[in-house]
């Protein structure tokens, strides 16, 4: 049979193995989490300079339409 302190010392140590785990956990969630901002930073960087391409694009397609007409008459 244990005795107090000994029980007591089982959960603390269950315990302090629990926290370390779970202090681990939370570094790789932590990890996880960093590079998925970082990859959405960078898709969104992606993202922005696409819009910027597609906007020049749509200028330079109305530049040619205004030319065309002009042609035209």
């Amino acid at each position: 049979m244990m005795t107090i302190i000994e029980q007591l010392n089982e959960k603390i140590d269950a315990m302090v193995t629990r926290y370390e785990t779970m202090k681990q956990e939370n570094e790789v969630l932590r990890n996880e989490v960093a590079s998925a901002k970082a990859q959405s930073e960078a898709k969104n960087s992606e993202i922005k300079k696409l819009e910027d391409e597609n906007a020049l694009k749509d200028i330079e397609i109305e530049d040619i339409v205004k030319k065309i007409e002009s042609v035209l008459g």
